[in-house]
């Protein structure tokens, strides 16, 4: 992880360690001491596409909560809700933070949806992870996998390539997200695309792929569905890596299967909503999102933050550095540009 100026996220990591301990053995609200970069303005941050179980959002947004004294409730929008919410409300925003696959950040800026803010320790971001205007940054990334439940699997061997779920062994047992609502369904189709040799100009591939896997079975529902995986509801998967190594740390008997083929690195970006009605406190919780706390809570939910790996107490927890290397980047902000254009086909073709 790279070294980056702490300022306000110094003041709230330090606090946090001094309120968990005046917690203890009360149920009153605890009140944040330290100092904060920003005056809050409220007791309230409200951020969209935050769900508990997704990125470690809920330790994540507790620890702020501990550290500032400002509620930050957990919220269950996907990508593609968190933007159509947010379009509606533009008149009156209710959020103040949101957070995207990157497919989305673009959609977001055209649609005048975000305001400038450099969240501290973000300076030294590369270009590539951050808006030229300062209006998203890249926070951590994922990569599109196979998420196995091998209990559920029975007997059936666990599939090491995007060829391998069309086959007739694997009918019924595959999901992934809607493409249309979640950036990570976008990812998957955009992986399998690219790894059977199209491109964000060419989709045939893909389209051809999710075609034939519908036909076998796959069902794409809206929202997060680890738990379903956990369960053994879904016996397979295609998200994010992260999901399964969290689901294996819960004691699910989960493997994780970066496609033989070829895969997608999926970054995240998050941002300040024009007009928040609590603009201070979301400057203050995106500073916290960038610290060395923020950032180790995200690890632990098993993201890589931006710029970086995974920390050296993560590294035997996944996949050996080689096998992300089948793991592509591509023109993001293309991507995003295009995703009309995909979703229409998509919809032409595979529903």
């Amino acid at each position: 992880m790279r070294s980056r100026p702490r300022t306000t996220a110094a003041a709230i990591a330090a606090a946090a360690a001094t309120l968990a301990l005046a917690a203890c053995g009360s149920s009153q609200p605890v009140q944040a001491q330290g100092d904060l970069a920003h005056e809050p303005d409220g007791d309230m941050v409200v951020t969209y596409n935050s769900p508990a179980e997704w990125a470690n959002f809920g330790e994540v947004l507790s620890a702020f909560s501990t550290a500032s004294g400002i509620q930050a409730p957990n919220d269950p929008k996907n990508s593609g809700q968190a933007l159509a919410a947010l379009q509606t409300e533009a008149a009156a925003p209710v959020a103040d933070v949101v957070y995207v696959g990157i497919a989305f950040a673009q959609q977001l800026v055209d649609a005048d949806l975000l305001q400038p803010y450099t969240p501290a320790g973000a300076e030294d971001l590369p270009e590539d992870n951050r808006s030229a205007d300062e209006l998203w940054h890249v926070v951590h990334s994922g990569t599109v996998a196979f998420l196995v439940n091998t209990d559920a699997l029975g007997d059936v061997p666990v599939p090491r390539s995007w060829a391998d779920l069309l086959k007739p062994e694997y009918r019924g047992m595959v999901s992934y997200l809607d493409p249309a609502q979640a950036a990570v369904g976008y990812s998957v189709a955009t992986a399998a695309n690219h790894a059977l040799g199209g491109d964000l100009d060419d989709w045939e591939p893909g389209l051809d792929y999710l075609e034939k896997l519908a036909a076998n079975g796959a069902t794409t529902p809206a929202q997060t569905a680890t738990a379903s995986l956990a369960q053994g509801e879904i016996p397979i998967l295609i998200d994010a890596d992260f999901n399964g190594y969290n689901l294996q740390e819960e004691g699910s008997n989960i493997e994780v299967v970066i496609p033989a083929e070829g895969s997608l690195e999926i970054p995240y970006v998050v941002g300040l909503v024009k007009d928040a009605p609590h603009p201070n406190n979301g400057r203050n919780l995106l500073d916290f999102y960038f610290s060395a706390e923020g950032e180790r809570l995200f690890s632990e939910g098993f993201m890589r933050p931006a710029g970086g790996g995974f920390p050296e107490d993560l590294a035997d927890k996944v996949l050996p550095a080689s096998e992300y290397e089948r793991a592509v980047t591509v023109d993001y902000a293309r991507m995003g540009a295009v995703q009309a254009d995909f979703v229409e086909q998509y919809d032409q073709r595979v529903r």
